[in-house]
């Protein structure tokens, strides 16, 4: 569909879903809007209207942020305080790992909790019509739905045109209420959302930051679902906001960018003395900074409107990223390696009612892509339904709840390699344990194995040491065991 088509579209469709029945154990209501007082002691405000039973959901993400970029993960070149609260209010999870460090297969995943090779296997992939996602549970459940920003499922292809000007067809946006968004942007200062559809359907340029301005559009849906709560309306909702920072080009506003001087910067061990190597990730990385410290600057703001409008003991927040960011480790750069630094992705759950009806701490799970959406649900109070792969790990947080048969190791993979330069070019799998065990193949071919515990920078390959034959040939049947769970069909190679 073009702009102009979009823009002079008939007919304007929707009807809101009904209100499903409660949760079994719903998280205790807040207040009514603007009564932060109450947001913060958990009271409802007199008089206040009654908050939906239910917990709402938000998830907040970015583009090719590594997991290690957080001050709470010891990074010393930013400072990021109101992620480092969120993640102390709530329960980090510090091995959590993108099941394909690409955007367009990431997002497939997370959407409908199904591996990649299941659903969008690559770049520029479609995710294809009519395929179940979180979105259908929700709303079946009573839930209103919003999306703000970055989309990147609809297949369009970047030789066709800038996709910021590429409109996703009202039927593609997979069912959210309310849809404010684009297909792709790399361009944080001349960002380009859509959304609703007829005589509605707008297209406009965001007045500022990227970041920011998406921020505000959150915000105002919060406001708003505040406002029905106060006039009787109540029903839970799920959020999402998704922003292109810190993806390249690593630009923030100046008052960030004068934070960071790219020669003052600690780099990771594993950046290899390579001058070009290191002079591009110096100079990429300090942008890259300044970019989480904007955006951790906006979860400030989204806390502080759920405290505001009383909505703060009553939301739970999911914080995540797409996939990490190579800057320079072992000589690349960007994505889709199974290296720790564009494997790794932030995972902090936070929010929601008091300290004694969640558990806070650090978990040791290497939550995957694909556990994202059925944890959601289980926040929820909803069923995994049959179609999604991962796993529920909301019983890790909710006081009350055991944890069941969590996995030993998480599954990922590069299906449709994008052949980008300093990367890597061809398909591989692998797993990563909870005891700290990482281990990758290519089709036919062994080629990482790193004891993580003692080795976090991966400087010492052991794949083809036979000292460690053992660990290689259990990880390699665990391997093996997860591809055909899963349906795959990569060929591994053969072991002894």
């Amino acid at each position: 569909m073009d702009r102009r088509t979009f823009l002079h579209a008939g007919a304007v469709a929707g009807a809101a879903s009904l209100l499903g029945p409660l949760a079994q154990a719903a998280a205790p209501g807040a207040a009514a809007a603007g009564k932060a007082p109450a947001a913060q002691s958990g009271a409802s405000a007199p008089g206040a209207a009654e908050p939906p039973a239910r917990p709402n959901i938000i998830w907040v993400f970015g583009d090719q942020h590594r997991a290690q970029a957080l001050s709470c993960m010891g990074d010393p070149n930013l400072s990021t305080p109101h992620l480092d609260r969120l993640a102390t209010d709530g329960l980090h999870f510090p091995s959590a790992v993108s099941v394909f460090p690409l955007c367009c297969p990431f997002r497939g995943s997370l959407l409908t909790g199904r591996y990649p090779h299941h659903c969008v296997p690559g770049h520029e992939y479609p995710l294809p019509p009519g395929t179940p996602t979180i979105v259908d549970p929700l709303k079946k459940a009573g839930y209103h739905t919003g999306y703000f920003g970055k989309w990147h499922l609809d297949g369009w292809h970047e030789r066709d045109g800038r996709a910021a000007m590429h409109i996703v067809p009202p039927e593609r946006r997979f069912g959210f209420d309310e849809w404010t968004g684009y297909e792709n942007n790399n361009s944080q200062y001349d960002s380009w959302v859509h959304g609703s559809e007829g005589d509605k359907a707008f297209h406009y340029r965001l007045p500022g930051y990227e970041t920011d301005c998406l921020t505000d559009l959150l915000i105002k849906y919060i406001k708003a679902r505040a406002k029905d709560t106060a006039d009787g309306r109540a029903r839970p909702f799920f959020a999402v906001l998704s922003v292109q920072p810190p993806h390249d080009p690593y630009i923030a506003p100046p008052e960030y960018m004068a934070r960071h001087n790219p020669a003052q910067l600690v780099m990771r061990p594993n950046v290899p003395p390579v001058a070009r190597v290191v002079d591009q990730a110096r100079r990429e990385y300090a942008g890259a900074c300044a970019m989480i410290e904007n955006l951790d600057f906006n979860i400030g703001r989204i806390r502080q409107a759920l405290a505001e409008t009383g909505l703060a003991q009553n939301t739970y927040i999911l914080f995540f990223s797409d996939h990490g960011d190579m800057h320079g480790s072992h000589g690349q750069f960007r994505k889709t390696s199974p290296y720790e630094e564009s494997l790794r992705i932030p995972f902090i759950l936070s929010g929601g009612p008091s300290v004694y009806q969640v558990k806070r701490g650090r978990s040791t799970a290497p939550i995957n892509t694909v556990d994202i959406a059925p944890t959601t649900l289980g926040l929820a109070g909803l069923p995994k339904p049959a179609s999604m792969e991962g796993t529920d790990y909301s019983p890790q947080f909710l006081q009350g709840r055991q944890p069941k048969d969590d996995p030993d190791s998480a599954f990922v993979e590069s299906v449709v390699p994008t052949g980008h330069g300093d990367s890597v070019d061809r398909p591989w799998r692998g797993i990563v344990t909870r005891d700290g065990w990482k281990y990758v193949c290519f089709e036919g071919q062994p080629w990482m194995l790193f004891n993580l515990n003692e080795d976090p920078y991966e400087l010492a390959n052991l794949a083809y040491n036979t000292k460690f034959r053992g660990p290689r040939k259990g990880l390699h049947d665990r391997l093996a065991a997860w591809i055909e769970k899963t349906g795959d069909k990569f060929e591994l190679p053969k072991m002894a």
